[in-house]
């Protein structure tokens, strides 16, 4: 008999934003499998739900695939969340569920989808539902000049993400290559500061320096005309 693996996606901030399913999947769920137990706990608390956690970082990757792996042979029901969103998109997440697909394909993998960031920054935009291209986090370094190259040149909206000490960079970066270029940025979408900007980047930056810089942010880049 063979397990499942639910991958269930969580509140990017909101901790309501759950859907009912994933609240009562999780309920039933043997093990549930998260980046950190603390803000799992957070989330578990708010819904009255008890399960078994048991913690995955990317640093113990061998040690914890191994564990779910023995889960899911002997038939248990397993769950995977991130700590917001949907595991497996830009998330350390999707090496576990790679390995159960490789090494346990007599396994169910079952997607509970919620929450997303990408999604919910998309529907707002305005630059048109025909299709996009997400493309995660820049790189820090090394690459990141050609990933925002290729992200300006995208016959598609672009969609990606930054971090709070990187986002006057990026902002930098398609100020001098794409001065007119219209963007929509979402800082701490779903949460008590949510904020979204519209403009260029330059206006955008101006508008942070006005507001706050605090916060993870969902950046859509409209296409090449």
């Amino acid at each position: 008999m063979s397990g499942i693996l639910y991958v269930i996606a969580t509140p990017i901030g909101n901790l309501d934003d759950v859907s009912f399913r994933a609240v009562e999947t999780i309920k039933n769920l043997d093990v549930l499998f998260c980046e950190d137990t603390r803000t799992t706990s957070r989330l578990l608390a708010r819904h009255d739900i008890k399960v078994p956690l048991d913690s995955y970082r990317e640093q113990a990757h061998e040690r914890k695939t191994a564990r779910l792996l023995e889960l899911l042979r002997e038939g248990r029901s397993v769950g995977l969340v991130s700590d917001a969103g949907t595991p497996a998109v830009s998330d350390p997440g999707g090496r576990l569920v790679a390995a159960v697909a490789l090494e346990a394909p007599e396994a169910r993998i079952v997607p509970l989808p919620g929450a997303s960031a990408v999604a919910s920054l998309v529907s707002v935009c305005g630059f048109g539902g025909d299709g996009f291209d997400f493309r995660g986090f820049p790189p820090h370094k090394k690459g990141r000049t050609a990933f925002i190259a290729r992200a300006l040149e995208s016959e598609y909206v672009t969609v990606l993400y930054e971090s709070p000490h990187r986002i006057h960079k990026l902002l930098e970066s398609i100020t001098a290559a794409a001065p007119d270029r219209r963007l929509c940025i979402g800082r701490e979408l779903t949460k008590i500061h949510e904020t979204i900007y519209r403009g260029t980047a330059e206006e955008i930056r101006r508008q942070l320096d006005e507001t706050s810089a605090k916060g993870e942010f969902a950046v859509a880049i409209d296409r090449k005309k």
